[in-house]
Formats: C-alpha cells, structure tokens, sequence
C-alpha cells in the first residue's frame, strides 16, 4: 500500500496514511478516463436547442394559389419549408444528452485519475480542514501555506460549513464531498487537497 504524507494546514508533516493499492496505485488508463469526461459533459449540456416545424412558424395557412391552371408548381402553404421564412425540416429538438457508464468503466476510471493526481504529485492529503472561522482569508492563507497557485479540489469526507462559506468565493476552488467526487473535476483542477477522513474513505469505497 503507498504510504502518503498528512501534513497540517501549515503544511508540515505531521503523519502518514496507507492507502489502497488499488485505488492510489492502479494502472492509468486514459481511455476510461477520456469515456468518463465526455460522459459527465455530455450529461452538463443543456439540449435546449429547437427549431421550429412548418406548423410553429407565423403565417397564413390560405392555399396561395389555385391547384391547377396557373402553369406554376402547386403550392399549399407559406409555411412549407422550401420556401424563405418556412419551417426547418429535421431540426434540433429539446433533448437530453446524458447517458451511463458502466460501473466498472465509472470506478476504474476513477482509480486511474487518482493514481495519476498520486504520481504526478497534484495530490495532498491535510490532517482536517479546520478553520477557525468562515473567513475567506482564512482559506486563501491555507492555500498559500500548503503552495496552491491555481485551481485547486478540495475534498472533505464531513459537513465543514466554514470550510464551505470560506471557499465559495475565490474563483478556481470548488469544495466537494466525497460521494460527488468525479474524473472531471479531478482532471479540471491543477491540485487535489484531500483531508485525511475523506481519503481513508475514496481508498476504502474505491477498492470494492
């Protein structure tokens, strides 16, 4: 099992914590990890986009000249598609995007964005998140100490209300739970800052 560094809010060490082989030191594989990404943004996407038919668009409905006689091709309607401001024809319709994964695709995907997080050294895990108050100073103070420059995922196995009135404003740092955790936003924030409960926990729920 792969030994890691707890350090504090101060960043200095103040323990370790084994974790599981199988979630921290799994093989990466990017093509699991490419299906998980574009299956969490495919399930983001709005699918408002709509067209409208021959009977939504405004217009007479009044034949606009005789079937017969005229020595024109016959025309029923102003709505009809071929003609300017008509109907579209095979348009986009309201829609969901979203799909599922496979468990197993979903939970080795996962294994490989943390073992990657893991190894490239993106990764810390902090003895608890406990700030002394809900200042945002207090957060942007920790990051200094523990050397976050940009984007950073903060992840706390525990209901932290500090920690999350402190960090909703400061653009680039995103607070989740555990359970919420995904290959997307691992892969979208430069750092990964687990506490110490929530990786015990990603070790032990992971490796089943």
């Amino acid at each position: 099992m792969p030994k890691v560094d707890v350090v504090d809010l101060n960043n200095k060490k103040v323990g370790e914590v084994e974790l599981s082989d199988e979630v921290f030191a799994a093989p990466v594989k990017d093509a699991l990890i490419y299906e998980a990404v574009r299956q969490y943004m495919a399930g983001q996407r709005s699918g408002t986009a709509k067209t409208k038919v021959r009977r939504e668009v405004s217009g007479s409905g009044k034949k606009l000249w005789k079937q017969k006689g005229t020595g024109r091709a016959r025309m029923g309607s102003i709505r009809s598609p071929i003609w300017r401001h008509g109907g579209t024809v095979h348009g986009p319709v309201p829609r969901d995007y979203g799909y599922r994964l496979p468990r197993k695709m979903m939970l080795g995907a996962l294994r490989s964005a943390l073992t990657a997080k893991l190894r490239d050294g993106e990764m810390t895990v902090v003895q608890a998140f406990s700030l002394p108050d809900h200042k945002t100073k207090s957060v942007r103070s920790v990051l200094g100490n523990l050397e976050v420059r940009k984007t950073v995922l903060l992840v706390d196995n525990e209901d932290n209300r500090n920690l999350a009135l402190a960090s909703r404003n400061l653009p680039g740092v995103t607070l989740l739970p555990t359970k919420d955790v995904t290959v997307y936003h691992l892969l979208e924030h430069e750092r990964v800052l687990l506490s110490e409960p929530a990786a015990r926990k990603l070790s032990e729920a992971l490796s089943k």
